[in-house]
């Protein structure tokens, strides 16, 4: 009783109910359920009536695939059927994924094209040429797999080179979003998908089969023999792609993917890279749209160039641009180049480019995203498997494989053979999620990562051969030098040596600055270890002509004992004392691949510094 209304409860759900409620939505008969179920009808009768209030684990598992239900819900109907669950939380899971089955749009026409798309003149022409081999293949269904980092304008592209070559495949295009990286949403089912393309194609609902299996063959034989063009945008996987295909020659293809789709056979590549600096440019002036700024000015290629050439990134600015006129090119320029973390200020409403990378982030497993996050922490632009390996603890065969699912996720590139490279932005993405661990565990990860550069360095350093000392270039005498003279016996410091011209100072390593954002122990030991790596090489010890004098006056040291020949070529100081930043200009950085020999340390790469 509530109040003075008496209130009757609802009898539960029972399982035969639960089945019959499932097979009307789908428009069966009990004979239709049991064929796609592939039980006799008489199994489907006594369930529904309550003979038998449950089903066997086999049966109930044929049952949801005929009922065409997705897994989740499968699980849950195969729990009531053999009365280890309650039936209403079928109902609940079905409608909940009912309602996310309306993400699976399907629609027969395209996208609207964007009137500033702008460069891929090369990745146009392959996919023509696709076409002209689709053309003369026959009955090969062609299929492009357009692929890319985040915000590199996969979907833009794909969109692009569909209306050129609508006119091609005149039974109709079709467009169905299949949000593998959308936010707050899961990726579409492929049976869900199938019934909107059924629908979409002018299929009646009371034709589209139930299971994945039927309408697949169902979707094969509507678009048989016709010439469709099919855009499946945002691919999760392999997978979610392989049933929605035509499986007769004439129809094209075009799936994008923030995944190298690596186990979709006959399927063409195209990788999309960041934009050239020029089309960058002329992509900026065409969106900002604003009088004043063009693709000359330099203060427009530096936004490019500070957005990483990224079509997103630059989109973004350009909407700022245009919607704020108080703002130029060069208020822009100051803003980017001051910023900590660029990708939270390339940002319009809910878009941003670091919500872009953060989808991609997402999909990562935890090891994965430790060892992204800590790529960011590596100096330098490019890095190996070993560097990854030290990096993030673990072995060489685990570093790799982490590195190769990255890859796929199209997170870092290879530009060459065994050296791996991360996006501008990318690796300020992955730094500054590496800020948020803990300070201990980042430390020692720096740490790791030093230690093999300077192991590396080492062993390179016993494979070089004395050369020839450089010649310095001295002055012209234009006077007398007095000799020097050191300080009283008395009060001399130990070390000082005098002879009959000069008197030498001690040769010490003043302890150098440790480098921002690394472990301080660091660059000490690295300064104190580095010159017995080099000393087959290393020059002769500098007199007072080789030394600038502002040099002497900025470091305070009269003479040094050797020349800071390798300073500053990783942001260190050298073994006798600070560079001068006023003097870059006595100073050059050559690289040097070295391979040693087998069984020691791999090939790396170093640098040294000389005058």
């Amino acid at each position: 009783m509530r109040g003075d209304t008496a209130v009757v409860d609802e009898p539960a759900l029972t399982f035969a109910g639960l089945l019959r409620r499932l097979r009307a939505e789908t428009r069966l008969t009990q004979e239709e359920l049991a064929e796609a179920a592939g039980v006799s009808p008489r199994s489907v009768s006594d369930l529904e009536r309550g003979i038998n209030r449950t089903a066997r684990k086999e049966t109930a598992v044929l049952l949801a695939r005929g009922l065409g239900l997705p897994e989740a819900v499968s699980v849950l109907f195969v729990a009531a059927a053999r009365g280890r669950g309650p039936a209403e939380d079928v109902v609940a899971a079905r409608q909940g994924t009912a309602l996310g089955a309306f993400a699976a749009a399907a629609t027969r026409g395209l996208p609207r094209d964007v009137a500033g798309f702008t460069g891929r003149r090369a990745e146009l022409d392959r996919l023509a040429e696709r076409l002209d081999g689709l053309a003369a293949g026959g009955g090969v269904v062609g299929i492009c797999a357009i692929g890319g980092m985040a915000g590199v304008g996969k979907t833009t592209f794909a969109v692009h080179a569909a209306h050129r070559l609508a006119g091609s495949f005149p039974d109709g295009q079709f467009y169905l979003a299949l949000h593998g990286h959308t936010r707050g949403q899961r990726p579409v089912d492929p049976a869900d998908a199938l019934s909107s393309l059924l629908l979409t194609a002018g299929v009646p609902a009371t034709q589209v089969p139930p299971g994945l299996e039927t309408r697949a063959a169902r979707w094969r034989d509507h678009v048989a023999g016709k010439k469709i063009l099919l855009l499946l945008d945002d691919a999760a996987s392999h997978e979610q792609v392989r049933p929605l295909l035509p499986g007769t020659g004439g129809s094209l293809v075009l799936l994008t993917s923030r995944r190298r789709l690596t186990a979709l056979e006959d399927a063409a590549v195209i990788s999309l890279d960041i934009l050239a600096p020029g089309e960058a440019a002329q992509l900026l002036a065409r969106l900002t749209a604003r009088s004043g700024i063009n693709a000359a000015d330099p203060a427009v290629g530096e936004i490019t160039r500070l957005c990483g050439y990224l079509p997103l990134a630059i989109g973004l600015i350009a909407s700022q641009l245009r919607h704020h006129p108080a703002q130029t090119a060069e208020s822009v320029v100051a803003s980017l180049a001051a910023a900590t973390d660029r990708p939270e200020l390339m940002r319009a409403e809910n878009v941003s480019v670091a919500a872009a990378f953060d989808l991609s982030y997402q999909d990562l497993s935890p090891g994965q995203q430790r060892l992204f996050r800590r790529l960011g922490l590596i100096p330098g632009p490019t890095f190996d498997a070993y560097a990854a390996a030290a990096l993030d603890g673990a072995s060489l065969g685990e570093a790799r494989r982490q590195l190769d699912e990255l890859y796929d996720q199209h997170l870092i590139t290879e530009p060459t053979l065994g050296r791996y490279q991360l996006h501008d932005l990318l690796r300020e993405h992955a730094r500054a999620l590496a800020a948020t661990d803990d300070q201990a565990d980042r430390g020692a990860a720096a740490g790791r990562v030093l230690d093999y550069y300077l192991y590396t360095a080492l062993a390179a350093g016993r494979h070089f051969a004395p050369g020839p000392a450089p010649t310095a270039a001295r002055r012209p005498a234009t006077r007398r030098r007095r000799p020097r003279t050191c300080p009283p016996s008395g009060s001399r410091p130990p070390g000082w040596k005098q002879s009959a011209r000069t008197c030498t100072p001690p040769r010490t390593t003043p302890p150098p600055a440790a480098t921002p954002g690394m472990p301080s122990r660091y660059p000490p030991r690295l300064a104190a270890s580095w010159p017995p790596a080099v000393t087959g090489i290393s020059p002769p010890p500098c007199t007072k002509a080789r030394w600038p004098r502002r040099a002497r006056r900025e470091t305070g040291s009269a003479r040094p004992t050797r020349c800071a020949r390798w300073a500053r070529c990783s942001g260190r100081t050298g073994a006798t004392g600070p560079l001068p930043p006023a003097w870059p200009g006595h100073w050059r950085c050559t690289a040097i691949s070295v391979t040693t020999p087998a069984g020691l340390t791999p090939s790396t790469s170093w640098a040294s510094c000389a005058f």
